[in-house]
């Protein structure tokens, strides 16, 4: 039996470029790992099964589960004859944006690869974590924070971070957010002339084109704040392209944002396509204030504190 910790995501910064001609889209992104997580257990099966095993309502169990098919992966790649039963203790909000489901991927792959005795490399784990989600490579390498291309899948861990953490607070509507539909509508609104290039006008006020005006100088700028710790300028370079389309159609992130800067925040951002909102305080203190404040303020959000890992 091995058990492991299946960590959550922020995006620090996602751009997105254009849509490919596989139906994906081309991004830019910087990633932060942090400590809300849910657990994986792994227990090997008398027979060739796999099984999924999880109380949380709405997990699927079947073989849409992106956990279910990292283990069906490597069994049909590497001809393994052997079955596993995959336990998920679900504390990561489903559909939020914070890379539940890519992350227990990764958990799976990695450990039935020790489980299993197969003595893969972080590469080819990476490059099979590839074909399951954009995400999963990302938790594969096990670092704090990376820059991701292409899907969002060529990783590069970024260096002189190792030691570097933040305080953060989560909130996260209790609605489901559709990935497809998100970038659906970026595609429509980029359609519409609503969304230019990213080398458009950095000058323009309208608030769909934001995310797309930056220079390609964000994620140098976004490094640098992180080395110094410099949360107001690393909330001044941050951007999510998605933010403002995910806004259009559900109103609750900007709620979500209004409260983090009432509260304190100095940086804040939603994650991924959303819903999740994070804001970064500079201490733990104020994270726990900000934490017990939107705890008392607002039922229909789930709230959590975490840290960088």
């Amino acid at each position: 039996m091995l058990t492991l910790n299946s960590y959550a995501k922020v995006n620090l910064y996602l751009r997105v470029l254009n849509k490919r001609k596989d139906g994906y889209h081309t991004i830019e992104t910087v990633f932060e790992r942090i400590d809300l997580c849910d657990k994986i257990i792994l227990k090997p099966r008398g027979d060739n099964l796999i099984k999924i095993i999880s109380g949380k309502k709405g997990l699927p169990k079947d073989r849409t589960n992106l956990a279910f098919r990292a283990a069906r992966l490597l069994k049909d790649k590497y001809r393994i004859d052997k079955g596993v039963d995959i336990e998920i203790i679900k504390r990561i909000p489903i559909g939020s944006g914070l890379g539940g489901g890519s992350s227990n991927a990764a958990s799976v792959l990695s450990g039935l690869n020790r489980l299993w005795k197969l003595g893969l490399p972080l590469e080819e784990l990476a490059d099979l974590g590839g074909k399951i989600g954009s995400d999963v490579p990302f938790f594969i390498y096990n670092c704090r924070f990376a820059l991701g291309k292409g899907k969002g899948d060529k990783i590069t861990p970024l260096p002189g971070l190792e030691k570097i953490s933040f305080d953060h607070v989560l909130a996260v509507p209790k609605i489901h957010v559709s990935t497809p539909l998100i970038y659906k509508n970026w595609d429509k609104l980029r359609s519409q002339g609503r969304i230019r290039s990213p080398q458009s006008n950095p000058a323009s006020k309208n608030k769909y084109l934001s995310g797309l005006t930056r220079q390609k100088s964000g994620v140098k700028i976004i490094v640098s704040s992180i080395k110094k710790k410099d949360l107001l300028s690393l909330n001044k370079a941050a951007l999510n392209s998605l933010e403002p389309v995910t806004e259009r159609l559900y109103p609750q992130v900007e709620s979500i944002k209004n409260k983090f800067l009432v509260g304190g925040a100095q940086f804040m951002l939603m994650s991924g396509s959303g819903p999740a909102v994070f804001g970064i305080v500079p201490s733990r203190k104020e994270a726990v204030g900000l934490f017990r404040q939107l705890k008392r303020e607002n039922r229909l959000w789930q709230v959590f504190l975490a840290r960088t890992i």
